[in-house]
């Protein structure tokens, strides 16, 4: 998570929670997040010098003005008038983890060679909850290099029961001996 993108993520957290809209702008910034990565010309078309400032502000007000909490309206307004709307996925993810932080909620990542089923996922799900004491929130990524088992990412620890992390541990293990 870049600097620049934690700040402002986080500041916005503190001016929503302090107003009680933190689950409402939170729904909007991932609904206003996807829009921009879906029209990715958009967003250059907001951060592009040669359009005046006032008119880049006003075509965010015509798009989001009636359906956005008026926090985030501003906010984004605020990063056009700045030149930092690429930073806005990384003020996205300050801010979701800001608020998965203050409501005990832990976010991981299953990462494997196939893709888990449901039930799959809801018992591994179930485990790091029961490990972790917290509420967990899983995700998944494929990654043809883990060739089998699983490997779970969760608040900066990695849990690797992947064949690949066996054989590596393996081999560490033979150049110790040697």
């Amino acid at each position: 998570m870049s600097r620049t993108g934690r700040l402002y993520g986080d500041s916005l957290y503190d001016l929503a929670a302090g107003e009680g809209l933190e689950e409402a702008i939170r729904e909007q910034m991932e609904q206003i997040r996807e829009l921009f990565r879906e029209n990715p010309a958009y967003v250059k078309l907001l951060s592009q010098p040669v359009i005046p400032l006032e008119e880049r502000k006003k075509l965010i007000e015509e798009a989001f003005g009636s359906q956005a909490e008026r926090y985030l309206v501003n906010f984004l307004k605020l990063l056009c008038d700045r030149g930092l709307l690429r930073e806005y996925p990384e003020c996205c993810r300050a801010f979701a983890a800001r608020y998965d932080r203050d409501r005990g909620i832990g976010r991981a990542e299953a990462v494997s060679a196939v893709r888990l089923s449901e039930e799959q996922m809801e018992a591994l799900r179930k485990k790091l909850e029961k490990f972790s004491g917290r509420q967990v929130k899983l995700s998944q990524r494929l990654d043809p290099g883990v060739l089998g088992g699983l490997r779970v990412e969760m608040e900066g620890k990695s849990l690797d029961g992947t064949v690949k992390g066996r054989l590596q541990g393996i081999a560490e293990k033979l150049n110790e001996m040697t």
